[in-house]
């Protein structure tokens, strides 16, 4: 982490969102007159496309899964130095990973390979991450840590599924098949090393559906935003000004309060609260802690003073 040289990474599976999400923070960025250097996490792949093709074929004929979202496809080793090195210096390099003919032609290059890599801009005033693995800690690894903001963009599965085949149907260029083998071959290093880092986030925005998803495989088109609720999941309370939020957010409410009791805290999990933004519920577990907001403030109480 760095003061001088701070990094902000949003992180978040293949179709879950991130790319949307970073459009926000580019305008946010603009507005507070910060000049960004950009990482796209899709630049750390160890392969280029028809490689990894290969790596797959190889490893199916071994009985194991290869896949993006694992270290095996990837370089956690560089992504964790090049936060280091910009936290420590402002410096650092970026390349892309051209997916389409749009994003390969002026390089005068095919998809499925990478740019060369390139110095980032200086000066900059914060390091920006859009990608897979902001969050990703390993054995011989620990990204997360590096980060002075981890923003998981994390929609429930069905959705996250159905967006990644729309997405990877109509502008990638795969067929559907292709897309459901590589959600099963994934699977492993989705649980593995994808989940675990949305308990090291320090905000999460959850997109859940209001409409029958049940079969994403079968879906025809993504539920809308007036079809969704978006849960916003706070890992600490300290600093978080819920009357404005929901005054902000029409709709929004408070639906869960997790207060840490004791240390028993794990996988950077602690305090935190679900606000979600749309809709009206609570959430009535009596072993929770929640928030009163008399007279615009609020405070953790025990559910019982809530009589």
């Amino acid at each position: 982490m760095s003061a001088k040289h701070p990094v902000i990474a949003v992180t978040g599976s293949s179709g879950a969102g991130t790319t949307t999400t970073s459009l926000a923070f580019r305008k946010i960025f603009a507005q507070l007159n910060l000049r960004a250097a950009e990482v796209e996490g899709d630049s750390f792949h160890r392969y280029t496309r028809p490689e990894m093709d290969m790596a797959i074929r190889k490893a199916r004929d071994a009985g194991r899964h290869i896949s993006y979202f694992g270290p095996e496809a990837n370089d956690f080793s560089l992504l964790e130095q090049t936060f280091i090195e910009y936290g420590q210096t402002g410096k650092g390099q970026a390349r892309k990973y051209l997916h389409t003919y749009d994003e390969a032609v002026p390089w005068n290059q095919v998809p499925g390979t990478f740019t060369p890599w390139q110095p980032l801009p200086e000066p900059t005033d914060v390091l920006f991450y859009e990608g897979l693995h902001g969050g990703v800690v390993t054995p011989q690894h620990d990204v997360a840590r590096h980060v002075d903001l981890l923003v998981g963009v994390v929609p429930i599965v069905n959705l996250e599924w159905i967006q990644k085949l729309i997405r990877d149907t109509s502008e990638r260029g795969h067929s559907r098949e292709a897309v459901m083998d590589s959600v099963v071959r994934s699977m492993d290093d989705y649980i593995n090393f994808i989940t675990p880092q949305f308990s090291r986030t320090h905000i999460n925005f959850q997109r859940v559906p209001t409409v029958d998803t049940s079969n994403p495989f079968a879906a025809k088109g993504i539920p809308s935003l007036d079809e969704s609720f978006v849960v916003i999941h706070f890992r600490n309370l300290e600093g978080i000004d819920f009357p404005w939020l929901l005054a902000m957010l029409q709709g929004s409410f408070i639906s869960h309060i997790q207060y840490a009791r004791g240390a028993g805290r794990q996988n950077g999990a602690g305090d935190g609260a679900d606000h979600v933004a749309a809709g009206s519920a609570t959430d009535g577990r009596e072993e929770d802690r929640i928030i009163c907001l008399p007279d615009g403030g609020w405070r953790l109480i025990r559910p019982t003073e809530c009589v």
